[in-house]
């Protein structure tokens, strides 16, 4: 992927994660696709949305 698709496409799923709920299955999937386009683990992208594991448990996201 070139260096500014991905960064575009990196900001697009921030900026989605801030607008849907935690625990949704449409924040657990963004969240998911974050994760492994970043190559953070899930609770370090939580923590960058100033969450933590609790605040989206991952059972209810379906993931």
């Amino acid at each position: 992927m070139p260096p500014r698709d991905f960064l575009e496409r990196r900001n697009t799923l921030w900026a989605r994660l801030r607008e849907l709920t935690p625990g949704t299955p449409d924040f657990g999937a963004t969240l998911a696709e974050l994760s492994s386009l970043i190559g953070w683990e899930r609770e370090r992208v939580l923590a960058g949305l100033g969450l933590t594991p609790e605040d989206a448990p991952p059972g209810r996201e379906g993931a």
